[in-house]
């Protein structure tokens, strides 16, 4: 079975910056408050979140995007697909069975919808009901999903479809297989799911998370390739872009392996507006220091690949000439990489020209100011006080001194499934 989306949510996003519509997102809960210093460092953060600031944090973030837009809770939408027996049993067996907890699958499938959804998301307690369980030190059988709030990574929609990301750390998995059943069979957002796991692309050395992934234009895609997306995974795009039939370009920007900022392209890069971006300068601006290559696709399936100075010389040729603004400001070196790891190039863009970031990065909302953003928190937004549809080019400024600490900004912890058109 799969659901018929004629009556349902629109399903497109053909740029990064078109005014946003729909966004599926998921509040931090109880699962971010379950870590330990052990745990915390498997589910790959390097420190323990307050689980009560993280969440007034977000709730800044859901309240301005409900001022724009639809959205979607991953519990809600989860809860809801998960009414429908053949889906249920079929989501339950392929986590047991990734998971190694195929003795699981009967009694979770037997639950209510609404409890089955909770644990999936915050994890099933270990039974200690034998010896091995009983010494053993872990807590769940199903371990929580501590990232889950970042659902930029598990998914991410171009054009019409939905590309499933297959996650370069096994712990992240089951997000993955959670957001391919929403889309495969929610009647509101049901869609064209694309899943390399499925689709001949699923050897250890194909990873691809959303993170890594921008859509410039319908012709245009950014790739990022580094410690989570491979340059296998580019090559399963070449693979499926051929069989489309039209012309594509991918501009695929090497990444610094090290530090766990830059785990991501959208770390490093982001549209702001039509003509401006925000970028980590000493990574996006240093010709040939990170290797940055063109990938053209025609209508016959040719493929051209060739090497550009940069990110931004790459998009220029494109006809997608944008000025960097820098993360951190222009000053210091020092201040940028402090920004930097705090997610300052890390925007999300709820229209042209109005943007989402972390207030406590001072300098790089200073740099925007400079740009003709006006700065406004998000509480006047949240409030009424300051009106987006009449505000013009904007940064919205949201509290992070724990969201941040998690390793991701306000793109990370948004996942968008309809953007209009940019006009221009």
């Amino acid at each position: 079975m799969k659901a018929n989306a004629d009556n349902g949510f629109d399903v497109q996003v053909t740029s990064e910056i078109g005014r946003l519509t729909g966004v599926v997102m998921h509040d931090p809960g109880p699962e971010v408050a379950n870590m330990t210093p052990e745990t915390a460092e498997r589910a790959l953060y390097s420190d323990i979140l307050n689980p009560a600031v993280a969440s007034e944090e977000y709730a800044q973030l859901r309240g301005v995007l409900k001022r724009r837009a639809q959205v979607f809770q991953v519990k809600d939408l989860l809860e809801d697909i998960l009414s429908n027996d053949r889906v249920r049993t079929g989501l339950v067996r392929r986590v047991c069975r990734a998971e190694e907890a195929d003795d699981l699958a009967e009694d979770l499938s037997a639950l209510p919808p609404k409890e089955l959804s909770r644990l999936l998301i915050e994890g099933v307690p270990l039974r200690k009901d034998n010896l091995s369980r009983f010494l053993s030190r872990d807590r769940y059988s199903l371990p929580p999903l501590h990232n889950f709030f970042f659902t930029r990574d598990a998914a991410v929609v171009v054009e019409d479809r939905v590309l499933i990301a297959r996650m370069a750390n096994r712990v992240r998995g089951r997000e993955s297989r959670i957001m391919e059943a929403v889309f495969d069979f929610h009647p509101l957002l049901g869609s064209a799911t694309v899943n390399p796991e499925r689709l001949g692309g699923g050897g250890p050395q194909v990873t691809i998370e959303g993170g890594d992934l921008l859509v410039a234009s319908p012709e245009v895609l950014l790739v990022g390739i580094g410690a989570r997306t491979t340059a296998r995974a580019v090559d399963f795009l070449i693979e499926r872009f051929k069989q489309q039939g039209r012309a594509r370009h991918m501009l695929v920007q090497e990444l610094p392996r090290t530090p766990e900022s830059f785990i991501h392209l959208d770390m490093v890069f982001t549209f702001l507006d039509r003509d401006l971006c925000m970028v980590y300068e000493p990574v996006i601006n240093q010709t040939h220091r990170y290797d940055t290559v063109h990938i053209a696709i025609d209508e016959g399936g040719r493929v051209e690949i060739r090497e550009e100075d940069n990110l931004l010389t790459g998009l220029a040729r494109l006809g997608h000439e944008v000025e960097p603004l820098f993360c951190g400001g222009r000053s210091d070196r020092w201040l940028q990489e402090r920004e930097q790891w705090h997610s300052g190039a890390n925007f999300f863009a709820m229209a042209p020209g109005q943007v989402l970031g972390y207030g406590r990065n001072e300098h790089t909302v200073e740099e925007l100011a400079g740009a003709g953003f006006a700065v406004v928190p998000a509480r006047d937004v949240i409030s009424g006080a300051a009106d987006l549809d009449t505000l013009g080019r904007c940064v919205v400024t949201i509290d992070g001194s724990e969201l941040a600490r998690g390793g991701g900004g306000c793109r990370c912890m948004t996942m968008p499934v309809g953007r209009e058109p940019v006009d221009g």
